[in-house]
């Protein structure tokens, strides 16, 4: 096939329909004012034409390239594809694009902002753990803005938009306790990530307020994943001298379906009735049949709007204040792993 070589610019557009080359960008420039008869002429003459908008060229001139990159790690917990999914419905409905990257667990996301700042993003949405305090310097004095999504940065003034972890494990402590266990245990994360110590702290310090010690709080780690968190349980669990503990926390929901999968199908117990389980995070999977998880659901599309707030991509002559931390409070979503009792019939059902 013969690539065609000449393309119809907006000059073009005008000539044929009779108007500026400024109305035919303002056309295709949403959220400009424009008459809406002179819009669908250019519409009409830029569909004969064959006309695309050249985004590139428009941002050599406006200084805006209408992108927004967003860095994700942890892409085997499917809250992050939720995420990316969410965002990308968002941006776009803005009239704006996501550009994606992806962070190996454990790794600092500085690469990947250096890459994002190449193709001059308006901004930044940070989903990985490790950031330095070069690489932030570096955008804001570009003037980009960063915002961390779903964690922060401690002594950093980095922007942080989150769900309120620390509450969540009190959430998921309280509805354990309300459904009469007495004892505990924990799959955990990343131990350097902000997300996962939250959730472990609000969890453990509920409990305390019970006279339950940190020490008789059983723990293995579940490496953040399906797999992590399996092993986790049978290491926990299997060939026990002491009395099991009545109730297991997974600091997420991925890690909670693992082990629960372990729990049921290698170790023959069932849930709740041997052992309760909770999670954290409300993905999708949680409310299938199998697993039918009680879990903290956290606010993903307040969070987005907030982060996108703190962006202000609209008005990006007007500086954001550092070191802005918003935690969002989650909810506590009751399904079958946790009996319901009397005491908890008020919270949520899905």
């Amino acid at each position: 096939m013969r690539r065609v070589r000449s393309r119809a610019t907006s000059f073009d557009v005008a000539a044929l329909a009779g108007v500026s080359q400024s109305a035919v960008s303002r056309a295709f420039t949403p959220g400009t004012s424009i008459a809406e008869e002179t819009r669908l002429k250019v519409v009409a003459a830029a569909r004969k034409l064959n006309y695309v908008p050249n985004s590139i060229a428009s941002s050599l001139t406006t200084r805006r390239t209408n992108i927004v990159a967003l860095i994700l790690g942890n892409m085997s917990n499917p809250f992050y594809g939720q995420v990316m999914q969410a965002f990308s419905h968002k941006l776009q409905e803005m009239g704006r694009q996501v550009l994606l990257f992806t962070v190996e667990p454990g790794t600092d996301a500085d690469d990947s902002i250096l890459k994002a700042l190449h193709y001059q993003s308006d901004g930044v949405i940070l989903t990985a753990a490790q950031l330095s305090t070069r690489m932030t310097v570096m955008c804001h004095e570009r003037g980009i803005p960063i915002v961390l999504f779903n964690r922060y940065i401690p002594g950093s003034d980095a922007f942080g938009v989150r769900c309120d972890n620390a509450a969540g494990g009190r959430l998921i402590a309280q509805a354990l306790i309300a459904a009469g266990a007495k004892t505990f245990a924990m799959i955990t994360g990343d131990p350097k990530g902000t997300t996962s110590q939250d959730r472990v702290r609000g969890f453990v310090d509920r409990l305390a307020e019970e006279g339950v010690r940190r020490s008789d709080i059983e723990e293995a780690p579940g490496s953040s994943s399906y797999e992590g968190a399996f092993s986790a349980a049978l290491d926990l669990f299997s060939a026990r001298k002491a009395p099991r503990p009545d109730a297991l926390f997974a600091i997420n929901d991925i890690m909670a379906m693992g082990a629960m999968d372990a729990l049921r199908y290698r170790l023959g117990l069932r849930i709740p009735e041997d052992l309760m389980v909770g999670g954290f995070d409300d993905i999708r999977e949680s409310a299938r049949l199998a697993y039918q998880l009680t879990t903290v659901r956290q606010p993903i599309d307040e969070m987005i709007e907030e982060t996108l707030a703190i962006l202000n991509l609209d008005e990006p002559q007007f500086a954001i204040q550092p070191g802005i931390d918003r935690p969002i409070k989650g909810s506590l979503i009751w399904r079958a792993t946790i009996p319901d009792k009397p005491r908890a019939k008020t919270k949520t059902r899905t």
